[in-house]
């Protein structure tokens, strides 16, 4: 799999999610097996680039490459001098923002709001790639099926997309009013596959790898993007891998690794977020990896008690001796799909 001049380890991704996706996360994904990760979006608004909010979804301190980062906003020149931006911070990869549903984006006529108007979103697209292909640096785009189940374009702007110059297109099986309701289509990710010559990566609902496996066949995509079901699970990339390869599941961690993971994540949370900030955005992390575990919910009620890092680290070292003490592996109902109580 490649992505302009940059070649990736495998055709797994991390797929970009506000308030998830931050440097920790996408390096715990990477050492799980992810070969591909994005960033949070980054505003194109010039007033927010120097607030702490996007200077932490903007540093990229030790993170390996290729370095992608998703820009979200409706005017084209704003995208354009946001893609420069970043890119003057290290950015290797630029990913357009055409699928968050969030209202708050989308009441902005940002996100997946743009394929409303499909002249605008041509216009971002190609203004931003223009600012992008001096400098090397390959644009990708990541979009909906459409934004109502009458209203599917998904195909049209990705042909348009790729006439302009990008050079891979994302597409999430779901359209903007399904938010993330209901089940995935792949129907139309299979359309843009067929019509394209760029590489086409299915997004939605791949929570297993049985799906995984499903997904590839009824799509023929050139990878898949995993989001919502890496919350807590970020080693569904290597069962992923291996089952695509083997045929076979592999093991459930050990709960000796995801100790050390764990507690290595909230380490690197910490030095991102600072103290205050730190503990309070790594307890939905904790929840999220301890959610189907044997005593998690109390340790999450807990968790909401804490006000140290020390404390914090503490406490999720004690309950995962206690549980190392029972098991050695994580329960096999682990590596089941929890993705309707990561929402």
């Amino acid at each position: 799999m490649q992505i302009g001049p940059y070649l990736l380890p495998n055709a797994l991704f991390v797929a970009p999610m506000a308030g998830v996706t931050d440097r920790p996360f996408r390096q715990l994904c990477r050492q799980f097996g992810a070969g591909y990760a994005v960033s949070e979006m980054v505003t194109s608004r010039k007033d927010l680039w120097h607030t702490l909010k996007t200077s932490r979804r903007a540093n990229h301190d030790g993170e390996p490459g290729p370095i992608a980062v998703q820009i979200a906003g409706t005017e084209p020149v704003m995208m354009a001098e946001a893609a420069a931006y970043n890119i003057d911070r290290g950015a290797q990869i630029i990913d357009i923002n055409m699928g968050c549903p969030a209202k708050k984006v989308c009441n902005t006529w940002a996100g997946s709001a743009l394929m409303q108007d499909e002249a605008l979103a041509l216009q971002i697209i190609e203004a931003v790639v223009a600012a992008c292909d001096p400098l090397g640096v390959p644009v990708t785009l990541k979009m909906r099926t459409g934004w109502c189940q009458s209203h599917k374009n998904a195909l049209s702007i990705a042909c348009a997309a790729e006439q302009a110059g990008v050079q891979m297109v994302t597409v999430h099986g779901r359209t903007r009013e399904q938010g993330y309701k209901g089940e995935a289509e792949y129907d139309t990710i299979a359309a843009v596959k067929a019509a394209l010559r760029i590489p086409v990566v299915a997004n939605g609902d791949i929570h297993s790898p049985e799906k995984a496996r499903q997904v590839l066949q009824v799509t023929g995509a050139d990878a898949l993007m995993i989001g919502r079901a890496a919350q807590g699970r970020p080693w569904i990339f290597r069962e992923v891998a291996h089952y695509l390869a083997t045929g076979e599941r592999l093991a459930p961690p050990l709960v000796a690794e995801v100790r050390r993971a764990l507690l290595e994540h909230l380490q690197d949370h910490y030095s991102l977020y600072g103290e205050y900030t730190g503990v309070r955005s790594a307890r939905k992390h904790i929840g999220w990896f301890v959610r189907s575990l044997p005593g998690g919910q109390a340790l999450r009620d807990e968790m909401n008690m804490l006000e140290s890092s020390e404390q914090q680290l503490a406490t999720v070292a004690r309950y995962l001796d206690g549980l190392a003490q029972q098991m050695d592996r994580l329960p096999a109902s682990c590596n089941e799909s929890v993705m309707e109580t990561a929402l």
